[in-house]
């Protein structure tokens, strides 16, 4: 190990695990597995850190996998001189791979790429190809996640060939391995091994073994016996099991060998080489997976496994089914006698090797294989799942599926589940079958944790939206079973009812649609668009303001309130949808979706539906909204315990209600949201036309507007914080402008303008448009809840129109002057509704429909409301004093909404 390579990774390894040096070795370090102090490694050669708790953990894990930045760009630390003209890729064969340089000098080049798309370049490892003129293969060694699943580069048709080293000559082994990967060669001719490379596992080489054949023909030698080594997995299993079957066709003797895998990392032969794990007791169990996967019939395999020591009885797969191994012990010992008596001269291996064949017992058990990838659970509801790969013997698709705990005890569940789950999935096994398949697979399975949303996870610090997720500014993308993986937390989201798309493809992404905007709905296009990018970090901006206001659009039908909000679900990969409707929905309905996402807006479309008696019970009042700007609980349900848990889950999305009219609520609702008002005043045939551009944009060429946001969510929440105290004092130094809640709503949105400009290319005037249109919604704002709501206002102006004025001096209140004020004390007023209409229908004015003004009225600032409560009218005591016997007498008690005279603060 290099001395500078040796220091870095030594300090990491001091501040992470804090060894203590034992002779030659570091020990007493904390396992990230077990969590014991029970880590080691080497002192003065660290590659490998080994857990020594070898029955119960065996955790063991490459520096280079641990620490992959002091392994990423290795032409930065060792430049290329000319007197070193390979000094990165010397460095990377040696400290990256492994490799003794003494071995394979001269085998390769340092040579350099360039990514015409990505505009980026990097220095390569290059061998050239043995065969193929001018062909090579080159390894990209410095940061190569830059070129997404570009790691390696051919030049030139290799079909048929092989890559061997020039030291090596195939014609003279024994025994030939053929590989995959040049490195993998490589690796196993450090330890004594002839290997050449295929370059790929899809390619036959052909006519690499072709020439090797008419050579051994010709000198009349024998032919190497072939040993295919391909890396373990679908595409590798498939190949070996084809090309063996071809070669020995072809007369060649074949075995295989592979390298186990243990979790999710995959693992090949440079992996094994730099572990250590090449010895002869190693190759010795590669063959014996390499056999496994070469056999020809299930009972063939399960004679393997029985010879390896897995007893008597076990389930294995075999073709994509699920079969049963039981050896019959009597009819073991009959064969065994038979075949020694007909063949004396067998050696003991070969009798017990026939005998096994005739007398074991194998059947099969269900029609498909299914494996147990992970353990889910959710922990609040006391739910628990193993989640199923499910593959099957013909060329369906797998299905992956989860198992509810209950399902994988009892055999009759395990049928019922498997065959609902998977199209021709059976199970035909017994209890006790599968409790030892569910044994074998289940122990120390893999936790995944999981979430039942869409969006940001504080818990995780994360996005996780469908295949993709972003954590630090890095883009995840879904692995082959269905979670994300960061570092050494596994997560997935269980949620499938919000589907979003991305183009993950960033140099597609157009930002030209934000002129659109402009010119479509100028500067109360971009504040919405500002809020709507706030929604994306609410999580974060609450847990530092404790709130995220509400936008509400407002306007006519026609004004473009649903081109906007459907072309702002386009820029978060949702197509074609707006909101939902609350009033048509159950209050359980409204709180699901209410916590299906987070850090993502919740749209509520014609809320304000549900006036009329019709509809009474089915509306929907804003006030449920109130302690959601906060993030607190949506609702509480009880959980089914013997005991009093219950569940309430957090509000994590932003609300916007875009409708016709204005939202009618309380005052404390109103504080809290954002008013944008669309009207048809500003609409030309340019407007016109921007707003149908964008109702027919493209969302493959937008849809990655969500993830470069996450991915500059550092940036941004900066900007943010910065920019929110100097908009803040503005708003505050306005003199119409008296509600603290009112000004920090506005100045968020106003900050988020500043943060936007970290992803769109945002001009001067467009942010300062945006904060003047914002600093003149929040005086409207505050003018807002300082006035009546309209249907209010239009019934004091009634009130004042039709009651007299006290008369100031009156002591006999019973002789007051009055037309609709029923209680006695002058500081208060008491207005029986129905008697209001009546009054107003007799005296021919017109009053506000009472189911209307019944939702509103407990807002009223003119006159505060005090309660609804059995007034004794003065009204109805002066009528009856005055009525004779053959008029009707009122009764002196009515039902009255009773106001101050002091107007509400």
């Amino acid at each position: 190990m290099q001395p500078d390579l040796h220091r870095d990774i030594t300090a990491r390894l001091d501040r992470d695990f804090q060894f203590k040096k034992v002779g030659a070795n570091l020990v007493g370090g904390r396992c990230p597995s077990c969590d014991k102090k029970s880590l080691w490694t080497h002192a003065e050669h660290p590659w490998v850190l080994r857990c020594n708790r070898l029955n119960n953990c065996a955790f063991e894990t490459h520096v280079k996998d641990r620490y992959s930045d002091l392994f990423d760009d290795w032409s930065k630390r060792f430049e290329k001189t000319p007197a070193d003209p390979n000094a990165a890729a010397d460095a990377y064969l040696r400290d990256g791979r492994g490799f003794k340089l003494a071995l394979i000098k001269g085998w390769y080049t340092e040579e350099s790429y360039w990514d015409r798309k990505t505009r980026q370049g990097s220095a390569t490892v290059r061998f050239p190809l043995p065969g193929v003129p001018g062909g090579y293969w080159e390894r990209i060694i410095d940061r190569p996640q830059r070129f997404g699943d570009r790691k390696a580069t051919f030049h030139g048709a290799y079909s048929g060939t092989w890559w061997q080293a020039p030291s090596l000559d195939t014609t003279t082994v024994k025994e030939l391995w053929i590989v995959e990967g040049i490195f993998d060669a490589i690796s196993l001719l450090h330890h004594g091994l002839s290997a050449v490379s295929a370059m790929s596992c899809n390619n036959y080489p052909g006519a690499a073994l072709a020439a090797l054949a008419e050579h051994c023909a010709t000198a009349k030698t024998k032919r190497p016996a072939l040993v295919w080594a391909f890396d373990a997995g679908n595409a590798g299993d498939r190949f070996t099991r084809k090309f063996v079957e071809k070669a020995q066709a072809e007369g060649w003797t074949c075995t295989a060998a592979q390298v186990p895998q243990e979790g999710r990392a995959k693992l090949d032969w440079n992996d094994m080489h730099q572990r250590d794990r090449l010895e002869k007791k190693h190759l010795d169990e590669y063959r014996y997976h390499g056999a496994l996967l070469i056999a020809k019939n299930a009972g063939e395999k399960a004679v393997l496994m029985y010879q390896h020591g897995n007893g008597s009885s076990f389930p294995l797969e075999f073709a994509q089914r699920m079969w049963w191994f039981k050896l019959d012990l009597d009819k073991y010992h009959k064969a065994s006698e038979a075949i020694s008596e007909a063949e004396p001269d067998l050696s003991k291996e070969a009798v017990r090797e026939r005998a096994l064949k005739e007398s074991n017992s194998v059947v099969e058990i269900a029609t498909c294989y299914p494996l147990a990838l992970y353990f889910q659970r959710n922990d609040i509801t006391d739910e628990a799942w193993y989640y199923f790969r499910i593959s099957f013997p013909h060329d369906a698709k797998d299905v992956k599926v989860a198992f509810p705990a209950a399902s994988i005890t009892a055999a009759s569940e395990f049928k019922k589940r498997l065959a609902g789950a998977a199209q021709g999935g059976l199970w035909t096994g017994s209890t006790g079958q599968l409790d030892a398949l569910m044994k074998l697979q289940t122990n120390a399975l893999r936790r995944v944790e999981i979430i039942d949303f869409v969006g940001y996870a504080h818990e995780f610090g994360a996005w996780i939206m469908g295949d993709v997720a972003i954590k630090g500014g890095v883009l995840y993308r879904i692995n082959e079973e269905d979670y994300f993986e960061f570092g050494k937390v596994s997560v997935k989201t269980t949620n499938r009812s919000v589907g979003l798309k991305f183009n993950q493809e960033f140099e597609a992404f157009k930002t030209d649609w934000l002129h659109l905007v402009v010119r479509a709905f100028g500067a109360k296009g971009l504040v919405v668009l500002a809020w709507w990018f706030g929604a994306l970090f609410a999580e974060q901006i609450r847990a530092i303001h404790g709130s995220y206001p509400f936008c509400e659009l407002v306007g006519l039908p026609g004004t473009g309130k649903s081109t906007l909000v459907e072309f702002l679900w386009l820029l978060c990969g949702r197509r074609g949808y707006e909101g939902f409707d609350p009033s048509k929905g159950s209050m359980v309905g409204r709180l699901r979706t209410f916590s299906q996402v987070a850090n993502l807006p919740v749209v509520l479309i014609e809320g304000d539906r549900g006036s009329d008696d019709q509809h009474k019970n089915r509306g929907f009042d804003f006030d449920e909204l109130k302690s959601l700007f906060d993030g607190r609980g949506l609702r509480t349900t009880g959980l089914k315990t013997s005991g009093n848990e219950t569940y309430e889950p957090e509000f994590r999305a932003a609300i916007m209600v875009a409708q016709n009219a204005d939202i009618q609520a309380s005052e404390a609702v109103l504080q809290r949201i954002c008013h944008i008002h669309f009207d048809t005043a500003g609409q030309t045939p340019q407007t016109l036309a921007a707003a149908k551009a964008l109702d027919a944009y493209d969302m493959e060429a937008c849809s990655a507007f969500l993830l470069k946001a996450a991915m500059a969510e550092e940036p941004v929440m900066a900007t943010f914080q910065a920019r929110f105290p100097t908009h803040l004092e503005g708003l505050k130094a306005a003199p119409a402008i008296k509600t603290t809640r009112i000004a920090e709503n506005h100045a968020q949105v106003m900050a988020l303008v500043d943060a936007l400009a970290h992803v769109l290319p945002l001009e001067e005037h467009h942010i300062d448009m945006a904060h003047q249109e914002l600093y003149d919604m929040a005086i409207a704002r505050q003018q807002a809840i300082s006035a009546d709501h309209p249907l209010v206002a239009e019934l004091w102006e009634v009130f004042d129109y039709l009651e007299p004025v006290p008369i100031a001096g009156l002591q006999d209140e019973a002789l007051q002057p009055r037309v609709l004020n029923h209680h006695r004390d002058p500081a208060l007023i008491a207005l029986n509704l129905p008697h209001v209409e009546q009054v107003c229908a007799d005296r021919r004015v017109n009053v506000p429909a009472m189911t209307e003004l019944k939702r509103v009225l407990r807002t009223s600032r003119r006159y505060k409301f005090v309660e609804v409560t059995t007034v004794n009218s003065a009204i109805h005591d002066a009528w009856n004093s005055r009525a004779d016997a053959s008029q009707t007498k009122k009764p002196p008690s009515v039902r009255c909404w009773v106001f101050e005279r002091r107007a509400a603060r």
